[in-house]
């Protein structure tokens, strides 16, 4: 049985759900795969997990995001990180060798930095893959000795090839989502589920793992736009927040379902017309397995903000700057439904629902997906 070894970071969630989705079509593989999924930060020290995972303000964030993309590998900017990265992850290479893969995917560029350390050292020999989980490239995912690197769109492979790695290096695998989003769904059978009317218009409104943003004033603001609309609110683990929504689900019978944290999102999804969303990489990617077009708001400076330009380009989504502009664009699509239709078409063609399943066979090389770059 071929082992691979899947190591993320808990910084932000897209990552860890992407090596989970790795692992669950593991889980599943006719060849018989054992797949052992690590939170690097786990083998950290408390006060560099701390410092790491912590929240940075979103401005200093941006600048640090574009200088270091455009900062030369070898410049003080990028080495002092790597230098202080090994001295507190230390513990990270003696696990790696205990495991014995066959091979390893990181799902973030910390990992990865840390194994091409182990590899210059000849402590390694295991080849060692990058997934990439936005629609984005900057060049912290541009790590030396990589066995290859497995992206989320064809012209960020393109865009990877332009900065010196090999075409036969390149893989366009997708985002991988959980294998639960290859799955056809029945949109009857899940709105009977939660209570929804199937016939009936369905917007999902989601802020993110932790419920994040004012969810429930922007809930009320859409509930107050005329139309015959449901919506759906994801609180995820804020109570307060979920408190608040099911208040303002209250002034509005039969029309706000307010959820908190919960393992079937797709079923929700099966049931949507539309969601609207932050532009985290695997979030949309979840929504586009699904065929489900988006309204973003709210991106994280970087990666999110290009994540949306990304959709935009791709007519799968619309962007919204607050919550008059959510109400609008939602107003202006229910009165177009011939436009949300064809951006239902545009996600489902865009999407890779199996984009894990393609990840196991390229490293292993089960067999010989085409390379489109």
């Amino acid at each position: 049985m071929k082992k691979i070894l899947i190591l993320s970071v808990s910084a932000a969630a897209g990552h860890t759900r992407a090596a989970e989705a790795i692992r669950a079509f593991a889980a599943v593989h006719p060849a018989g795969i054992e797949a052992v999924h690590l939170d690097v930060m786990d083998f950290a020290s408390r006060s560099y997990r701390k410092l790491y995972t912590g929240h940075m303000d979103p401005e200093l964030w941006r600048y640090l995001y574009r200088k270091t993309d455009k900062t030369p590998r070898d410049a003080l900017l990028r080495k002092l990180p790597r230098t202080i990265e090994k001295f507190f992850c230390r513990a990270l290479l003696p696990e790696i060798e205990r495991q014995r893969p066959d091979a390893i995917i990181c799902t973030h560029f910390l990992p990865a930095e840390l194994l091409s350390h182990g590899i210059g050292q000849g402590r390694l020999s295991a080849p060692v893959w990058v997934q990439v989980t936005d629609f984005e490239l900057h060049s912290m995912w541009i790590v030396p000795k990589m066995s290859g690197y497995l992206m989320a769109h064809e012209e960020i492979a393109w865009r990877l090839q332009q900065r010196g790695i090999a075409a036969d290096a390149i893989a366009v695998s997708g985002i991988p989502v959980m294998p639960v989003f290859s799955e056809a769904l029945d949109r009857r059978a899940c709105a009977a589920q939660f209570g929804l009317d199937p016939a009936r218009k369905t917007f999902l409104l989601m802020g993110g793992s932790a419920g994040l943003g004012q969810l429930d004033l922007l809930a009320a603001r859409l509930l107050a736009m005329p139309g015959d609309f449901q919506l759906i609110a994801l609180a995820g683990r804020n109570q307060a927040m979920l408190q608040a929504l099911q208040n303002v689900a209250q002034q509005h019978p039969g029309r706000l379902f307010a959820q908190g944290f919960m393992n079937q999102v797709e079923r929700l999804m099966a049931c949507a017309d539309l969601a609207i969303t932050k532009p985290g990489g695997l979030t949309t990617s979840e929504c586009l397995a699904m065929g489900l077009p988006l309204v973003v708001h709210s991106p994280i400076p970087g990666q999110e903000e290009s994540n949306a330009d990304f959709l935009l380009e791709q007519g799968v989504a619309l962007k919204a700057i607050d919550s008059d502009a959510v109400a609008y664009r939602v107003a202006a699509l229910l009165r177009a439904p011939e436009r949300l239709a064809a951006m239902r078409q545009k996600s489902a063609a865009l999407g890779r629902p199996k984009a894990g399943r393609f990840v196991l066979d390229r490293v292993l090389g089960l067999r010989a997906p085409a390379i489109s770059t």
